[in-house]
């Protein structure tokens, strides 16, 4: 039963979050600040996950494989290799410094 009351909390705050959206004045979106919060926000927030899930083992953080897909990536994309490269490259680079070690 705590699963379903867990289910329902969530629900009933997610419509809070989407109805204080509706509430917001449409001139204090406008503003220039929020303009660029806006459009750095998703930025920011997909570094952190990708940081997270590259040095990040619990509560501990680690340099193996992944951070080294993770540059060998970043390198693909200063070079300015298509996507599907990018992540080709990464894979194969995770899957190198693993089998080595």
């Amino acid at each position: 039963m705590n699963v379903w009351i867990a289910i329902g909390l969530t629900a009933v705050g997610c419509y809070l979050a989407k109805l204080l959206g509706l509430l917001v004045p449409a001139g204090a979106l406008e503003r220039p600040v929020v303009q660029r919060l806006a459009a750095l926000l998703p930025v920011a927030l997909l570094a952190a996950l990708t940081a997270q899930q590259a040095f990040g083992t619990g509560r501990h953080l680690v340099l193996d494989a992944r951070g080294a897909g993770l540059a060998a990536a970043a390198l693909a994309l200063v070079l300015r290799a298509p996507f599907l490269v990018v992540v080709g490259v990464a894979v194969a680079v995770t899957a190198g410094v693993r089998a080595l070690g």
